[in-house]
């Protein structure tokens, strides 16, 4: 039997994204950069929430924010993608669904 350790008295569990949960963000970052629409990300941890954003250019405010907030894992769904103007655009339990967000701004009309 294994058991997770747990926390110093006083001190909270950290959130974070697991490799799984890294290896998916990435590989639609990656995707991303590789059209040109984004440029930059950085990556937080917290007691509540982790979150991943991206940038368009590096100073700017965040494009997209990707949020895990396992509070809400079971009522909406604790994956997130919240848009620059804080709007959530999508949400979910599942990452991989809430992700496809971006699959959607994969097409352009040519003219």
């Amino acid at each position: 039997m294994s058991f997770e350790p747990l926390p110093p008295s006083g001190a909270p569990a950290q959130v974070f994204f697991d490799r799984r949960e890294m290896d998916q963000i990435l590989r639609v970052y990656g995707r991303m950069v590789a059209q040109g629409e984004w440029r930059d990300y950085a990556m937080l941890g917290g007691k509540d929430a982790a979150e991943f954003a991206v940038f368009r250019r590096s100073g700017d405010a965040p494009a997209y924010r990707i949020e895990k907030r396992p509070s809400l894992q079971t009522r909406q769904g604790q994956w997130a993608v919240i848009g620059e103007g804080g709007q959530i655009l999508r949400r979910g339990r599942e990452l991989a669904q809430v992700l496809r967000v971006f699959d959607a701004r994969r097409f352009q009309v040519v003219e």
